[in-house]
């Protein structure tokens, strides 16, 4: 694997947006609330905060979406992690249903709030074997129950489903598009401010105190490393990625994702390709913190995108981000503790589920819980 390639593993998405270089939290402070992470999640919880007429700090161990956040695969896919007829054997239809229409309302929040980094692309879900075929006829069956939007698709990728009201977009320049705003509001945003100690009335980090009534953490990937008693429920996993210099010998006009999802591309405006995926082939070594990416799993990136997609440009970025799973459906929205939230576990769907857990934490801490909270209630 090229070595050469961007080094410190930029995300494709870092080429189309400047950072925002906020201060570091040097001192002690006081909000109502204090948010941990600006990433989706925790940006979407702060939005809604200071919509409750609250005081909000936001601080962040990097960057703004210097996680999962804004190194993802920039797909807005409607639905929880498991597809729609697994979400309804796990939750029943009633409740399944409800979540997925959820997050279709969350997609056109994001496409209203930042029109100029999403594209109304559709998505495919391709099937790789005749195994996978059954199973898309299984969630098609489903969600044609559901009345939810989905048609069968048969074409030149192969066959499978075609969501039509998916959305893609640059999950980098939204997270930066939230982040001005929110600052524009009101908001104290801190980057380069590691939480090191979180309690009910106060978070610690390495230079300064933000005391604050309550506290929302919205790291995913890095829930577990602050919030160590949620390790028996979320598990952290690292997904790689890389990106081409613009593709002028493919078309690829629809955002797909593969083999159950494990792989995904989408093309972007420009011609260039983000590409992820093969997390299972080496999962053993997958399951950590660590965001280096390996050779191991780089190679079937390059295979894949010359064999499947079949492009030849050339590679430019080549990246990973941590990502939270959870052991079951739902990701962890929840008071762990008297004024302390936790949000993560959203097994590769943060950009929409984490937007919803967001608002739901952001209802909760307001003290007037609502529609979003009773998304997650257990």
């Amino acid at each position: 694997m090229p070595r050469d390639v961007h080094p410190g593993g930029a995300a494709l998405w870092a080429a189309h947006s400047a950072p925002l270089a906020l201060p570091l939290l040097q001192e002690e402070t006081r909000a109502d609330v204090c948010v941990i992470g600006l990433g989706g999640s925790g940006l979407t919880a702060i939005h809604a905060l200071l919509d409750s007429g609250l005081d909000v700090v936001g601080l962040d161990a990097g960057a703004v979406a210097s996680g999962a956040a804004g190194r993802n695969g920039g797909l807005l896919l409607a639905g929880l992690a498991p597809f729609f007829h697994d979400a309804v054997a796990a939750l029943g239809a009633p409740r399944a249903t409800a979540l997925y229409r959820a997050t279709m309302d969350e997609q056109e929040r994001v496409a209203a709030a930042s029109a100029a980094h999403v594209r109304r692309t559709g998505s495919l879900r391709i099937a790789a074997d005749d195994a996978e075929a059954a199973d898309c006829d299984a969630q098609f069956d489903a969600m044609g129950a559901a009345s939810l939007p989905v048609e069968r698709y048969v074409g030149p990728w192969g066959r499978g489903l075609l969501f039509p009201t998916d959305l893609s977009f640059d999950p980098l320049g939204r997270a930066l598009g939230l982040a001005k705003d929110a600052r524009a509001r009101g908001a104290r945003l801190f980057e380069r401010s590691p939480a090191i100690e979180v309690g009910a009335d106060a978070v610690r980090t390495d230079r300064g105190v933000v005391r604050a009534d309550r506290v929302v953490v919205a790291t995913d990937g890095g829930l577990v490393r602050l919030l160590p008693e949620l390790a028996p429920r979320v598990r952290t996993a690292r997904l790689q990625m890389l990106g081409t210099a613009p593709a002028r010998d493919v078309e690829l006009a629809v955002p797909m994702y593969l083999r159950h999802g494990y792989e995904y591309a989408q093309q972007l405006p420009g011609g260039e390709i983000a590409l992820g995926g093969f997390r299972d082939h080496h999962e053993d070594a997958e399951w950590t913190d660590v965001t280096e990416p390996t050779d191991a799993i780089q190679r079937l990136l390059d295979s894949f995108l010359r064999e499947r997609i079949g492009t030849a440009a050339a590679v430019t970025h080549r990246w990973a981000a941590s990502v939270g799973y959870a052991d079951g459906p739902l990701p962890v929205v929840e008071e762990l503790e008297r004024g302390v939230f936790a949000l993560g576990g959203y097994s590769g769907t943060g950009n929409l589920v984490g937007a919803l857990a967001g608002r739901a934490a952001a209802e909760w801490a307001a003290g007037a819980p609502g529609p979003f909270t009773e998304l997650f209630a257990a």
